[in-house]
């Protein structure tokens, strides 16, 4: 009858807390909060990757090049976990920008491997930079012993994994 009680006490006690977290606040909410910072920077950067000639999807991609060259479509839609319609279009337009080229794979010509030209390698310094300093500017927003478990945090939510 006892553990029955602390039982009963024991969902009461979850219930009151997902009742609580159900009528808080808007700015109390973690969700509102990432999209509100995730806003804030994808702003600022569209903003800086404009003069650059690129969008902030078309820099996603050439990240993902500029870290391993050659990847397959699928490899790259995994490592930036992008729909497979907008990373068709992005690559179409970095195609047409002369930055990126489709060809086939030497050992299986069934596969498509995403290369970068001369131009997409040239603009990596530049652009890493432009990305670097936006970064910089966002933590120093906060305290420095703050940076590491904030970044931490946001893998630990990307991932879903502890």
């Amino acid at each position: 009858m006892e553990e029955d009680r602390e039982t009963s006490r024991t969902l009461l006690s979850r219930t009151q807390a997902i009742e609580r977290e159900a009528a808080m606040e808007i700015d109390e909410c973690v969700i509102f909060a990432l999209g509100k910072a995730y806003q804030k920077a994808h702003g600022e950067l569209k903003h800086r990757l404009k003069p650059l000639g690129l969008t902030v999807p078309q820099y996603s991609v050439l990240a993902g090049l500029w870290e391993q060259d050659g990847r397959t479509a699928a490899q790259l839609r995994e490592r930036l976990t992008m729909d497979s319609a907008t990373l068709t279009g992005v690559l179409d337009r970095l195609e047409r920008s002369g930055l990126v080229v489709r060809s086939p794979d030497e050992k299986d010509r069934r596969l498509v491997r995403l290369r970068l030209t001369k131009a997409g390698t040239a603009l990596r310094e530049e652009v890493q930079r432009t990305v670097a300093e936006l970064n910089g500017e966002l933590l120093r927003l906060l305290p420095p012993q703050e940076a590491e478990p904030l970044r931490a945090a946001l893998r630990t939510i990307a991932t879903g994994e502890r």
